[in-house]
């Protein structure tokens, strides 16, 4: 990056329900500490970083005693939040990204526009409500709370595949990839990737 100012964002979220620190910087090379209270959380979140190549820190403590819900949605909320302060105005991205995702039996298409016009997509049906302690319609929530705050228009969909583990997976790891793709700088490009000349 050279002399230029990092791409980063730090988020504090206090509320009743949920206590989160959340730090990404886009131009990370997948340096992941999180600890989110919901351990398949964590796992789909490193999934994020090292897949994204962000650096992203997560320290939250929620009310999962009730469950899970509040916390997962509300880190989608600060990851949302923190991509789009660390993009700024957006000058400079390649705004489109796309990823083909396969994990074994799975394969699930993501594609993202960072057009400060969020909309979410989701058609990536499990057969299981629970994986472990996980309630796993909680993938869309998290996905519908990051592409509202980040600003993004989402499109989900699972190709093909049955094993809900390796679905809500590739989801991740493909939102990671099409995110990377979609915040890149091109060098070509000053001012933002818009007809109307802001996004």
């Amino acid at each position: 990056m050279g002399g230029e100012k990092k791409r980063e964002g730090a988020i504090q979220r206090r509320t009743k329900e949920t206590d989160i620190d959340l730090k990404v910087l886009v131009d990370g090379s997948g340096e992941t500490d999180i600890k989110s209270g919901v351990p398949f959380l964590d796992h789909m979140l490193t999934l994020f970083g090292v897949h994204g190549f962000f650096d992203l820190t997560v320290a939250a403590v929620g009310d999962t005693e009730i469950d899970d819900h509040h916390t997962v949605e509300d880190i989608g909320i600060c990851l949302g939040q923190a991509f789009s302060k660390a993009l700024g105005d957006k000058s400079g991205i390649a705004r489109y990204g796309s990823a083909y995702l396969p994990m074994d039996e799975t394969l699930v298409r993501v594609v993202v526009d960072i057009s400060n016009r969020p909309f979410v997509h989701y058609n990536a049906p499990v057969p299981d409500q629970k994986l472990g302690t996980f309630d796993t319609a909680l993938a869309k929530e998290f996905m519908r709370a990051f592409a509202q705050h980040a600003g993004v228009t989402l499109h989900i969909d699972l190709i093909h595949g049955c094993n809900s583990h390796h679905i809500i997976e590739a989801v991740f790891k493909a939102l990671a990839r099409a995110m990377s793709q979609a915040s890149a700088k091109l060098d070509t490009l000053t001012g933002t990737l818009s007809s109307k000349g802001v996004l």
